[in-house]
C-alpha cells in the first residue's frame, strides 16, 4: 500500500497589498493550486480565487436553483395574528 505524496504549495506575501475586506496592508498571501491563483488575508481570514486577468472570482450565492433539491425544507411554526380595527380611523363613504 502506498501513501499519496503530499505536495505543499508555497504561500508568498505580496508587499504593499491591501486586503479588500479589512483594509490591512501587507497581510495578503498568494499561492497557486492546479494553476489557479488564490489569495488570503492573515489578519481577517478573507480568501478568494483569481481569474487569468487577476480579478476576483465572486462566490455564487446559495439560491433555490443551485442548492440540492433533496434537502427537506425547514418546518416553521406559524403564528396566528388577530387585527383589531382602529377606532380613531374613520372611513368616508
Amino acid at each position: 500500500m502506498t501513501t499519496p505524496s503530499s505536495t505543499t504549495t508555497k504561500k508568498r506575501f505580496i508587499a504593499g497589498a491591501v486586503c479588500p475586506a479589512c483594509q490591512a496592508i501587507d497581510g495578503i498571501r498568494m499561492w497557486e493550486v492546479d494553476g489557479v491563483p488564490n489569495r488570503d488575508c492573515v489578519h481577517c481570514g478573507y480568501s478568494d480565487t483569481l481569474n487569468a486577468d487577476g480579478n476576483s472570482i465572486p462566490n455564487e450565492l446559495a439560491t433555490r436553483v443551485n442548492t440540492s433539491a433533496l434537502q427537506k425544507p425547514k418546518e416553521s411554526k406559524g403564528q396566528a395574528l388577530q387585527f383589531f380595527p382602529n377606532p380613531k380611523l374613520k372611513k368616508d363613504k
